[in-house]
């Protein structure tokens, strides 16, 4: 993208360049593009090769600047130009104004730039040549600020908290200094975010990318850019786009082949040598989509002072998507038979999750044992010597440093060799050990082995010596087991076990609770003074002491001839009250001798010796431990000789002979470890510290005290020894011991090591603080339960963290009250230092209260159990309450569903309480059949049809889950289900009876279908809805399609194995007939449309499946190889027979039209198998049965052979009529004739009474037309009479029909017809060829009605079409509509009034009135064709025939017979000109003189035939109208009520009884007109109607009107004659003669009709007044206007009176005339063109 800033308006010129910048002045922040042209394209004009332009961009003002435009000649001839120059003086050239350029060469032309002002200049120069013209542009621009930038940058997936960034380069495209800055809103960062670009320099700029939520983001980067120290008015921008991500890290433990999967959140290293290290590596996986950065923490306060003994090699580090790091975690333990416990934690900024791994193990010290405890030497003679071995076994998988507290150089009787050394792991060393006595006494030591990290060993060794004057008792090892508590070096009861050595630990993060309590001092481990026993002297016991117990010597001389030897003296106390002799033990050639060697002590007596150290050679190093014996003298007193084990001292010196001035050994040692720590318990402990001598000089060391600032303090720790010498290459185990107290600083006690007698010291740092035990308690001591419901319980975790450095147990106590409502597991057990423990607490509520508990933990060290136990409370606070559940809504309603199929619903289950529910769920079905009433009591033997997706849960409160249920019906019917639910404890006892929670109601149905329309085309268009609907059996179908399906049947979406065997044994239990009907041979194909609506609610798939498809073999249809006659010919049937479409599916509601056809190809009749299968339903074998005729065959066509007459009241002297169909499916006219001689039989055996009479025997039927026998029932029984009445067919077959008839009883209780039909009464989809028109009723039923009468009813007709529609009724002499005729625009709708006239016999009606429909346009085209036909025939008037045939253009033959009338329409005179075969009308031909020619294209040429066009064919619309009327005596006694409801229009009198004709509105010769009929009735209802109007819009009639509307109004009718009426008398006889029963009740009749209107009138009407026909006709006519102008929304029935009545009236006045105007109109016109029709149309 290129970012530019605008430069000024071109000098020179008004057209402005285009460039491809962003310019923006006033908005930084939009962009404007242009796209610029190179100036170096070069283009070809005229054949010359040249810029389009010459561009300067680098120019300053007052200077020239010079470019070359460079023409080349690329053609083949020599160019000639005249040159145009510039107009403008800034661009000059020094050229001719004419130029010629050769072929091949090239014309240089410099043109000169002197710009005088900083603007944009713009000029051009143009060239004219022979073949046209072309320009060169001449364009200066100001250099302008132009960045180029990326439209879009993308940066990398990154991780929420974390970042991410890329680059992108930033161009200067310009001649400028440009100065840019970047303006970006969060989490983008741009850097640099200013700058300056030199000219065409290129800087990256780095995006940064720092996302604080998971969100796609996109943000513009905006670029304020303009010249250095300008304005930085233009703006480029870069839009940023990013998307950020929360990471997810996992540990997953690493684990080898054998071992096993465990916890990946804990590694556990097992027990670890001391000394050694062992490695284990886990993983950190990164499941997330963007790279995790993260870092290892331990978690605080878990670090010991000695450090961690953890380490782990990666602290940081970042996982890419799906990757994996690996870990390596070191063990290196540094206490012996410690537990160490440390926590890690990966933490990764922006991840939602927290991983810890638990690292864990144990560290295992050298566990050593000697093969005796006892070295038992016996008597040996002075100077002898004794030796014995022993074996040192290491048992421990570390290596065990040892070393004898013994010095084994001389000054010692007994030896060790070795005396120190390492063991390794499962191995053992053996040890020599020497006896040397010096003199005959009794000898004992107790010899401590020191094992560094481990626990000292002890050894006895006694041994005698014996001399020829002395013989001592000979000590044997039975005397020390008597003497043990006597002996005074056995220091191993104040040395506590290894054991208790333990880490130190810190404190709990903030946060937590710690408690602590601080023990109290040990009497029975403070009770001996271990200071004495553990300075490794035998002066230790409380018989014998030396003091000081460590001689150090500094000869510091100048050579060894010098006298003065340092000595010092040291005291031996005898605490005894015996005697006792003390020896001391000489060593030959050592530096350390004492004087005197032995001597006696008194009891409770001290004496003095003296140590002298006399080294041999000068600048040396020496150590010793000098031995003396303190043997127990006997007393003369005692009676039993006692023997008594002798004591030991031990005193420990040191010096050293370097010379003044001398340099000491600089010491090469080491101490492990230099920091030690005691465990935090107040009573005496040691640990071990080894002193390793690693050079090649020996070494010495001694403790110093001067060097402590509080030498109290430190002169409480101990160390043993504390000098001594090392030997190079050899160690010392030292031994510090100390007592832990409350006072000891933090940063612990520094123990300073004076090495080599000079200034080299070494540190040692002891910890031994008081460790006050305390755990740490998660939640600050306090736990909360959820609320939860009484009797259940719930548990919750809580962590249980050793804050100590001391390994602890617990132990819960819960007061005996709070048993019953919280516990805790687990109770009791062990915490080590650093460890943290998950616990499970259980709350069970027993009431619906809160609680509040106060359970409280004990805890003590673990190798202490007497240790006082701290108590550490814990406030547990819970509630109980009551919980429920409900559904919303109560009541759920699934959809219909298909038996056999699913059905799931999502029903959301809602906790509106405060605690959580565990629940089980109950349902309970209850059945309604669609067949049988409700059963009350639930079926308890059928499985429930609803299957829930859980019975039991648990729900958390306040909170919704949704319950899936799975409804799958096994039956049609409806289903009801009560889904209860029962509250449970934790252990799945029940805590309540059911509560109900909702009720789910569904429909198990099968796939319905139904047929609710139907319609006929084609040949039997002239069928009525009536006469199709038996010819398919609709009512028999719709029973089978609405039936519940048989197993097999539903089984299957195709039809079963059953449904195909081989024709015809089809085992189906459904089948119906379908007759198509018959017709002449190759007429029409007779089409029938059914109108398949789908009436339930779920989706019905259906299909029509013919023989093929029915998988049906043709060649089983014989058991022969070839196929016979009957089966060739049942092959052909098929393809007669055709289903539009054949198959489809129906939504639930929706319709769909389905067209049978029937072909007409072959004479016969026809029948083939259909089966109709509904997916899942019925499967239904149809008849298909069709008739072909000859077309000279007279054929009637019968419906049914079986017909039913409407049942009779006997003793009804005027009997209904009803009527029979015939239907003519020939040719030709068929002429009937029922037999009469039948009809006589019955009458005679009826008692010479007319049981069945026929009013119209015989009659002649055209082809294609149905014709009604009228027929009188007139029973003398009440019961059943069957009649067979055989119908002749002049020229044909009889056929024997079959009458039913019922007679009722006079007492049989009277019911009103039914005229009216199972038929639907509006159509709601266009069928085929009827989509132009529809009816707002398909059917009308007058309903009872008195014979004379007159009922009218109101539908609608609508044109649904583009076009415009022309309508005509054909109507009967019962029924008017009107408008009979018209014009239909497209969508408009016309009311339609039906007039019911019922005639004076009591007849069953049952009439089908037929509306024609012709589109408009039809028309138009028929009578253009009759227009050209006429021209055509005026034409042919001056035309005469030649016998030359020159041409074959203008010859015309006319057909058929033109009627003048069809013409006249169209305002054209025609001429009839009567046309035969053999005669030709042909126009003159012009002249020509190629007659050869002429003559053959006249040949080739085929003679056009003008044939005279057809009218359009009509579509029909049927509607039925149905009544039955009834004689007025009996119309009065049945229908009391509804009389007076009626008008009734009386006619010319006529018998009751019609004859036995014809019926027909003929009226009698002698009869006068009416004059209420014809033109005189019309002009009379045109006047009224206008005077009625004119008074309605006069206010002075009008409002007087108003003010009587609120007067009573007395109504006194006028009686014309004064002669009483006689009362009619219904007649029950039979005997009176027809013709007074007719005058009777014609009487009867034309006085129940003036009652009517409240007048009793005369047998002779008043002419002088206006006839009821004619004020009937009048109010009608005012009604039909109100809802003519309602339809058309120019009146509302709805809207209040308005005040001015005037212009209302007036209003609708002017409406209704223009209404009435138009209508006049399109009368005329539709009378015209009905004229023209039947003009045209002799036939109609």
């Amino acid at each position: 993208m290129l970012a530019e800033s605008r430069d000024p308006k071109p000098i020179g010129s008004e057209a402005q360049w285009k460039s491809s910048i962003i310019v923006n002045n006033k908005h930084p922040r939009n962009e404007n593009r242009h796209q610029r042209h190179a100036s170096g394209q070069r283009s070809s004009f005229l054949g010359l090769e040249t810029k389009t332009e010459l561009v300067w961009e680098d120019w300053d003002v007052g200077r020239e600047f010079t470019k070359s435009l460079v023409l080349k000649n690329i053609g083949l001839k020599i160019q000639k130009l005249q040159l145009r120059p510039p107009v403008s003086k800034f661009f000059t050239m020094s050229v001719s104004r004419i130029i010629a350029v050769s072929p091949g060469t090239t014309l240089s032309i410099p043109v000169t730039f002197r710009p005088s002002e900083r603007c944009a200049y713009d000029d051009s120069i143009e060239f004219h040549g022979k073949s046209g013209s072309f320009q060169v542009f001449l364009r200066a621009i100001i250099p302008y600020p132009a960045l180029e930038v990326p439209d879009t940058l993308l940066l990398p997936l990154c991780a929420v908290h974390q970042s991410a960034s890329t680059t992108f380069q930033l161009k200067n495209l310009s001649k400028l200094h440009t100065y840019f800055k970047w303006d970006c809103s969060e989490p983008f960062q741009v850097n640099p975010a200013q700058g300056v670009l030199k000219p065409s320099d290129v800087l990256d700029i780095t995006v940064l990318f720092k996302p604080q939520a998971a969100l796609l983001f996109h943000k513009h980067a905006y670029c304020s850019f303009g010249e250095k120290g300008g304005e930085t008015n233009s703006c480029c921008t870069v839009l940023l786009q990013g998307v950020a991500k929360y990471p997810c890290l996992h540990l997953r433990r690493s684990t080898s082949k054998g071992e096993k999967d465990s916890d990946d959140s804990v590694i556990n290293f097992g027990s670890v040598p001391i000394g050694k290290s062992a490695q284990k590596c886990f993983d950190i996986y990164n499941s997330s989509h963007v790279t995790a950065f993260f870092s290892l923490t331990r978690l605080s306060g878990g670090v010991p002072l000695l450090g961690s003994e953890f380490t782990c090699d990666i602290s940081s580090s970042n996982v890419g998507p799906g990757e994996t790091v690996s870990a390596q975690v070191t063990f290196a333990p540094m206490v012996a038979d410690a537990v160490s416990v440390e926590y890690l934690t990966v933490e990764c900024k922006g991840a939602l999750n927290k991983t810890a791994l638990k690292l864990t193990g144990s560290c295992e010290g050298p566990k050593v044992s000697l093969s005796s405890s006892v070295v038992d030497f016996g008597c040996i003679k002075e100077g002898a010597t004794a030796s014995k071995t022993i074996d040192m076994i290491n048992y421990s998988c570390a290596e065990a440093t040892y070393q004898w507290d013994l010095d084994c150089a001389g000054h010692s009787v007994f030896s060790i060799r070795p005396q120190c050394g390492t063991i390794q792991q499962q191995s053992s060393v053996t040890l020599a050990i020497n006896y040397l006595p010096t003199m005959p006494i009794a000898c004992h030591r107790s010899i401590p082995c020191f094992i560094h990290h481990g626990e000292p060993l002890f050894l006895d060794l006694i041994g005698t010596c014996h001399s020829g004057a002395q013989e001592p008792d000979v000590l044997t090892p039975e005397h020390l087991s008597d003497s043990k508590k006597d002996q005074s070096d056995m220091i191993s009861a104040s040395m506590p076990s290894y054991s208790t050595y333990l880490d130190e630990s810190s404190r709990q993060p903030d946060g937590s609770s710690v408690f602590s309590s601080t023990p109290r001092d040990n009497d029975k481990r403070c009770s001996v003074e271990v200071d004495s026993l553990l300075s490794r002297s035998p002066s230790s016991s409380t018989h014998v002491s030396v003091v000081p117990s460590e001689l150090l010597f500094h000869h510091s001389c100048s050579s060894l001839s010098s006298s003065l030897t340092p000595s010092q003296a040291v005291a031996i106390t005898n605490y005894t009250t015996v005697k006792i002799t003390l020896v001391w033990t000489i060593a030959q050639d050592s530096p350390f001798s004492v004087s005197p060697i032995t001597c006696d002590l008194s009891p409770l007596k001290s004496t003095s010796f003296r140590v002298t150290y006399n080294p041999k050679e000068l600048n040396t190093l020496h150590g010793a431990q000098l031995e003396c014996m303190a043997v127990k003298q006997p007393r003369s007193d005692e009676e039993e000789k006692q023997i008594c084990l002798p004591w030991c001292v031990i005193v420990s010196v040191i010096g050293d002979s370097f010379e003044y001035g001398k340099e000491h050994f600089y010491p090469c040692c080491s101490l492990e470890p230099n920091k030690v720590v005691f465990a935090g318990q107040s009573f005496r402990s040691c640990q071990t510290v080894l002193l390793r001598n690693n050079g090649d000089q020996p070494l010495t060391f001694c403790r110093n005290l001067n060097y402590s600032s509080d030498p109290a303090l430190v002169a409480s720790v101990l160390l043993v020894p504390k000098c001594g010498l090392v030997q190079p290459g050899n160690h010392q185990i030292l031994t510090v011991i100390t007592t832990p107290k409350e006072d000891t600083p933090i940063e612990g006690l520094k123990l300073i090591l004076q090495l080599n007698g000079a200034k080299h010291k070494k540190e040692i740092t002891v910890f031994s603080m008081v460790e006050k035990v305390g755990v740490s308690l998660e939640g600050g001591g306090h736990l909360y339960f959820q609320d939860i419901s009484v009797g259940s319980h719930t548990e919750r975790t809580h962590f249980i963290r050793n804050i100590c450095r001391l390994p602890l147990c617990f132990q819960w106590s819960i007061p005996e009250s709070d048993h019953n409502v919280i516990s805790v597991q687990p109770d009791a057990g062990k915490l080590q230092p650093n460890e943290s423990l998950l616990q499970s607490w259980s709350f069970r509520p027993m009431e619906e209260k809160t609680y509040t508990l106060e359970p409280s933990v004990l805890v003590w060290p673990v190798n202490n159990p007497e240790w006082e136990k701290s108590i550490i409370p814990l406030k547990v606070v819970g509630t109980g309450s009551r919980g429920f559940i409900q559904a919303v809504p109560g009541v759920v309603h699934l959809e219909d569903t298909l038996v056999g199929c699913s059905q799931s619903i999502d029903v959301p289950l809602v906790n509106n309480s405060n605690c959580s529910v565990c629940f089980i769920l109950f349902v309970e079905q209850t059945i309604q059949n669609e067949e049988t009433q409700q059963d009350p009591e639930p079926e308890k033997c059928t499985p429930t049809a609803l299957q829930l997706d859980r019975q039991r849960g648990n729900m958390a409160s306040r909170s919704t889950v949704m319950l899936r249920a799975t409804f799958r019906p096994d039956r049609q019917a409806l289903y009801q289900w009560t889904i209860s639910y029962v509250t449970l404890n934790r252990s799945g006892v029940p805590l309540s009876s059911p509560q109900p929670v909702c009720e789910i109601r569904a429909k198990g149905v099968f796939p319905k279908l139904q047929v609710t329309d139907t319609c006929s085309g084609g040949i039997v268009a002239w069928l009525n809805k009536t006469f199709v609907w038996e010819l398919f059996s609709v009512d028999s179908l719709n029973e089978q399609l609405l039936s519940i399906p048989y197993p097999v049947e539903h089984t299957y979406r195709s039809p079963a194995k059953h449904s195909m065997r081989t024709y015809p044994t089809i085992l189906i239990k459904a089948m119906l007939d379908f007759n198509f009907c018959s017709a002449p041979l190759n007429s029409e194909p007779s089409t029938f449309v059914l109108v398949f609506y789908n009436p339930g609610c779920i989706p019905v798939e259906w299909t029509f499946l013919f023989p093929e498809d029915q998988q049906v073999d043709f060649r089983h249809w014989t058991h022969s190889e070839e196929l016979c006659n009957n089966e060739l010919h049942q092959m052909k049937v098929v393809e007669l027979f055709n289903i539009s479409p054949r198959s489809g599916m129906l939504l639930s509601g929706q319709q769909r039209a389905v067209q049978f056809s029937y072909s007409h190809v072959m004479i016969g009749t026809h029948q083939l198998p259909i089966i109709l299968k509904i997916s899942h339903g019925r499967e239904i074998l149809l008849h298909f049965q069709g008739v072909t005729v000859d077309q000279e065959t007279p054929y009637l066509y019968f419906l049914s052979r079986h017909h039913v007459f409407t049942p009779v009241m006997i003793g009804d002297l005027t009997p209904p009529v009803q009527m029979y169909d015939l239907y003519n499916g020939g040719d030709i006219p068929v002429r009937y004739e029922v037999d009469a001689h039948v009809l006589s039989q019955l009458q005679e055996n009826s008692f010479n009474h007319a049981l069945l009479s026929c009013l119209n025997p015989v009659g002649d039927i055209p082809p294609g037309k149905v014709a009604s026998l009228e027929f009188i029932f007139s029973p003398l029984e009440a019961k059943m009479h069957s009649m067979d009445i055989p119908i002749h067919i002049q020229d044909g077959d009889t056929t024997l029909i079959r009458f039913d008839g019922c007679g009722l009883s006079p007492q049989t209780v009277f019911t009103s017809s039914d005229t009216k039909l199972s038929l639907p009464c509006v159509r709601r989809i266009p069928l085929p060829g009827l989509g132009a028109a529809f009816l707002s009723q398909d059917s009308v039923s007058i309903g009872d009605i008195p014979v004379c009468s007159q009922s009218s009813r109101v539908i609608f007709l609508t044109n649904v079409s583009l076009k415009e529609i022309l309508y005509k009724w054909n109507l009967t002499q019962v029924v008017h509509i009107y408008p009979e005729q018209g014009l239909l625009h497209p969508g408009e709708s016309i009311l339609c009034v039906l007039t019911f006239k019922a005639t004076d016999y009591p007849t069953i009606y049952r009439l089908d009135i037929t509306c024609q429909l012709t589109q408009q346009a039809a028309w138009d085209q028929y009578y253009d064709a009759l227009e050209r036909l006429a021209q055509e025939q005026e034409k042919q008037k001056n035309e005469f025939t030649i016998t030359d045939t020159d041409l074959a253009e203008s010859r015309r033959v006319f057909a058929e017979k033109v009627p003048a009338t069809a013409v006249q329409t169209k305002g054209l005179s025609l001429c009839k000109h009567k046309v035969t075969g053999a005669s030709l009308l042909c126009t003159l031909p012009p002249i020509c003189s190629k007659i050869a020619r002429a003559e053959q294209q006249m040949q080739s040429d085929p003679v056009k035939v003008w044939k005279r066009p057809e009218p359009p064919r009509p579509t029909l619309l049927h509607l039925l109208v149905t009544a039955r009327s009834y004689r007025s005596q009996e119309y009065l006694r049945h229908f009391p009520e509804q009389f007076n409801n009626h008008f009734r229009c009386f006619l010319s009198t006529k018998p009751l009884r019609p004859k036995k004709t014809m019926l027909c509105d003929a009226r009698h010769p002698d009869e006068h007109p009416s004059p209420t009929h014809g033109p005189e009735r019309n002009f009379l209802e045109h006047v009224i109607t206008s005077v009625l109007w004119t008074i309605l819009d006069d206010e002075a009639f009008t409002r007087p009107l108003l003010s009587l509307a609120s007067k009573t109004l007395t109504y006194n009718p006028r009686i014309s004659s004064s002669s009483p009426v006689p009362t009619p008398q219904p007649q029950t006889g039979l005997e009176e003669t027809t013709a007074s029963s007719d005058i009777l009740h014609s009487q009867v009749d034309n006085m129940r009709s003036a009652e009517c209107f409240g007048t009793r009138l005369e047998m002779k009407a008043d002419t002088q007044r206006v006839p009821a026909a004619v004020c009937n006709d009048i109010l009608l006519n005012t009604l039909q206007n109100l809802m003519t102008e309602a339809v058309r929304g120019e009146f509302n029935f709805t809207e209040p009176s308005r005040t001015d009545h005037s212009s209302h009236a007036s209003a609708r006045r002017h409406s209704s005339g223009k209404v009435r105007k138009d209508e006049t109109d399109r009368e005329k016109i539709q009378n015209e063109e009905t004229q023209h029709e039947q003009q045209a149309s002799p036939s109609a």
